[in-house]
């Protein structure tokens, strides 16, 4: 089992920025890639952005240009810098981790930490 613990949501204004955190836990020998999901009230979950072991990335088309995906191998940790925020970023936002980036959204999942862009 692996376990994912989120942080970093929050409140902030349009224009502003927040850093996510997920770091994971248990066998994470299991993990190759690891991401992040978004859910906004009424809308379908979407992949937001994912990184494999070796450091190949891949964004949403709504977020390239404005997030950054890293994570710290050593520590067994994910990152997602969100710059230039917009209102319809307003979502739970949750870390995913699975042994290839093709296996997701099959894996483990966080609980989510909220992420609320005000106008």
């Amino acid at each position: 089992q692996v376990q994912l613990v989120e942080s970093g949501g929050g409140l902030v204004q349009a224009g502003g920025s927040l850093r996510l955190s997920c770091a994971a836990s248990g066998s994470t020998f299991s993990i190759n890639a690891m991401g992040w999901y978004r859910q906004a009230p009424g809308k379908q979950r979407e992949l937001v952005a994912a990184i494999s072991s070796g450091g190949s990335t891949n964004y949403a088309d709504s977020v390239k240009g404005r997030f950054t995906i890293s994570r710290d191998n050593a520590k067994n940790t994910v990152y997602l810098q969100l710059n230039r925020l917009k209102p319809e970023d307003t979502a739970v936002y949750y870390c995913v981790a699975a042994v290839s980036v093709s296996a997701l959204p099959g894996g483990y999942w966080g609980q989510g930490t909220q992420v609320i862009v005000s106008s």
